[in-house]
């Protein structure tokens, strides 16, 4: 899948941001905090994702243009 580490890093990011919310909601700091590092880690994820698929639409492109 394409967009795999784009979809997952999105979805880690939203977990994130409900563990956060609950914990703050609870007052379990141990919960938001384990939620910031769920969101931060879902950011380096989808930009990861990101850059892997236009590295492989360059590549691509590039390839299409050699066989041309």
């Amino acid at each position: 899948m394409r967009y795999e580490n784009e979809v997952k890093g999105k979805a880690k990011q939203v977990k994130g941001t409900v563990k956060t919310e609950l914990g703050k909601f609870t007052n379990d700091r141990d919960l938001e905090s384990s939620g910031r590092a769920d969101r931060a880690e879902g950011q380096v994820q989808e930009k990861f994702g990101k850059a892997k698929r236009k590295v492989g639409e360059a590549l691509e492109d590039l390839g299409g243009k050699i066989a041309s």
